[in-house]
């Protein structure tokens, strides 16, 4: 807990702005030292200790303890010698002592890439290769056996990925934009924000490996960003990367990288396979699914789907099996009933983190997602805790938007102003809070406790499940900085529930029991194919497409009104299938 007291009192400092940091730390120091207090007497060193944990917890946050008003560090209790902290952060990185065994398990695909890679990394003359497979191909699998390979030869290995969910995964995981410092509007030409003499320029020079799995889904900008600063301070600007050896992962057939409001011209443009990088990387294909023992149909027909080769109707749709779709009335018990398939004995199972993080339901839009998040968190046990956010117009002086009107809003990315919770539901993190740590955008957790200014909860996917955090309210403002004629801010815990979740915010995710609702048709490349491949299995997973309401007329032409008929099953199978073939054979 004192552990958990210091991670909170961290982030209060990067993303709270209080107004007295030192008082903050004089009333809270006893607790926050309750553990070094136990086994060492001397206050000033117990102090010490205190400020070298809060010292890293904040500089894995992106920021300094020098710029907040807290007692000095002695340097004759600095353990770290003047070392960058980004080298000791990943030298200190725990492997499992089992992934070293993973390579003698390895099909002939992953065998022949990993041997490629590995090679690569011991001649030192640098390579780039992209490692494509679709989901249960075992990327994950062969990227552990590579880090535990490249770390017990005492080598730096730097594992990342796109999204927190995928980084999470991976031992020493971190998200691409928070290990690289990547900007968060990148244009083409652009660089990483990181200097010469800065700690990850140190790190990447020493790296003997760099993973970035989910490459897929960035924007080629980016990845080009990190390949201008690594050709700079390699001082090789004649190869990709300065010489390194370099791995990125995905599967094309998924999401793609967001383009607001862009075409499908300008999304192809921004992936990966558009960049002058990709003619240079070395492709390794994995194509045996690990997950299909049982039931071959399953994998094969997933990858048709993701292809755009399955077969279509006379309307562009392709047909759903009818054993995963469940019947549907056009009536609001529709999504009930799939409530029920995807969460069965729920009342048995509340208190059960693995029950909570291997069911959920996924849909196309926030609206979706919120419609489904309300009726399960009332069905949920216990008393409902109901935090409201504080909302405000920052260059509004004159209070033209009413708080009624600011408290209506709800931005994509953001929390609801009334976030309702109760103990033990699932909830999903909205920001990157201490991605090192756990904390990342996508990290699912579930609620332990409530405090009047704090949740306290436990993190429950990932290297560092089991994890107790506090999350404190913190200022949130829209990603899309054009949404409202104003700038909005919103002061709420960063998170939402999290039985459902939107497809794109799934992907990367593995999750054994998947419902699938589908009010309205998917509307971008590889939502399908997402929401399909996130179960284990096909008996695991269950799709509700709603039929269309019949229009009534109020009254029969004898100004009588019309009997309401019984509303008749109808199994809804057929699904439009967006696919961009040209980012697949491009």
């Amino acid at each position: 807990m004192p552990c958990s007291l210091r991670r909170l009192f961290a982030t209060i400092l990067v993303h709270c702005e209080p107004g007295d940091v030192r008082g903050l730390w004089d009333r809270h120091f006893e607790p926050m030292s309750d553990d070094y207090r136990r086994s060492h007497t001397c206050r000033i060193e117990v102090e010490q200790m205190v400020l070298l944990d809060i010292r890293g917890m904040l500089q894995s946050m992106g920021k300094d303890i020098a710029d907040f008003s807290l007692p000095c560090i002695d340097d004759a209790f600095d353990p770290t010698e003047g070392e960058a902290r980004e080298v000791i952060e990943e030298s200190n990185v725990d492997f499992d002592i089992n992934d070293t065994k993973l390579a003698s398990s390895l099909n002939l695909e992953q065998r022949v890439a990993y041997n490629e890679i590995l090679a690569s990394v011991e001649r030192g003359d640098g390579g780039v290769f992209f490692v494509d497979g679709p989901g249960g191909t075992g990327k994950t699998f062969l990227y552990r056996a590579l880090l535990a390979k490249v770390r017990s030869k005492g080598n730096i290995a730097i594992a990342t990925a796109t999204s927190g969910v995928a980084a999470s995964i991976m031992p020493g995981g971190r998200t691409a934009q928070s290990r690289f410092k990547i900007p968060l509007s990148c244009d083409d030409g652009a660089s990483c924000t990181f200097t010469k003499q800065s700690g990850t320029a140190k790190l990447l020079r020493m790296a003997s490996l760099i993973l970035w799995d989910e490459a897929t889904m960035t924007k080629r900008q980016a990845v080009e960003a990190l390949d201008n600063s690594m050709r700079d301070i390699m001082g090789r600007r004649d190869r990709p990367f300065g010489g390194k050896t370099v791995v990125f992962g995905g599967d094309f057939r998924q999401v793609l990288p967001v383009v607001r409001r862009g075409s499908r011209d300008q999304i192809i443009d921004a992936t990966l396979r558009s960049s002058h990088l990709w003619k240079g990387m070395r492709q390794l294909r994995l194509v045996t699914n690990m997950r299909a023992h049982n039931d071959t149909w399953f994998p094969d027909y997933l990858l048709r789907v993701g292809n755009g080769t399955e077969e279509v109707d006379d309307q562009g749709n392709i047909r759903l099996p009818e054993d995963i779709c469940v019947p549907s009335t056009g009536e609001g018990d529709d999504l009930e009933k799939l409530i029920d398939h995807v969460f069965p004995r729920l009342d048995d199972n509340m208190s059960d983190p693995n029950y909570m993080t291997s069911h959920a339901i996924l849909s196309t839009t926030n609206d979706n997602v919120e419609k489904i998040n309300i009726r399960m968190v009332e069905r949920f046990r216990g008393e409902e805790v109901i935090y409201h956010s504080f909302d405000s117009a920052e260059d509004d002086p004159y209070g033209y938007y009413a708080p009624e009107f600011l408290n209506g809003l709800a931005p994509n990315g953001l929390p609801p102003h009334a976030l309702k919770l109760k103990l033990n539901c699932p909830v999903i993190l909205l920001r990157n809070i201490d991605p090192a740590n756990g904390l990342c955008n996508g990290t699912r957790l579930v609620v332990r406790g409530f405090e009047r200014n704090a949740i306290d909860a436990e993190i429950v996917i990932g290297q560092h499940a089991g994890r107790r955090v506090f999350l404190p309210r913190i200022p949130l403002c829209p990603s899309d900085n054009g949404m409202f004629p104003f700038k909005f801010k919103r002061k709420q815990f960063p998170v939402r529930l999290s039985f459902a979740m939107t497809i794109n915010k799934a992907q990367g995710q593995t999750i054994p029991i998947v419902g699938v609702y589908l009010p309205n048709p998917v509307f971008s490349h590889g939502q399908l194919y997402v929401a399909l491949s996130r179960a284990t299995a096909k008996r695991n997973i269950k799709i509700l497409i709603e039929k269309e309401k019949e229009k009534e007329n109020a009254k029969k032409q004898s100004g009588k009104p019309k009997k309401r008929k019984r509303p008749a099953l109808s199994l809804q199978t057929s699904m439009k299938n967006i696919v961009y073939k040209e980012v697949l054979t491009g």
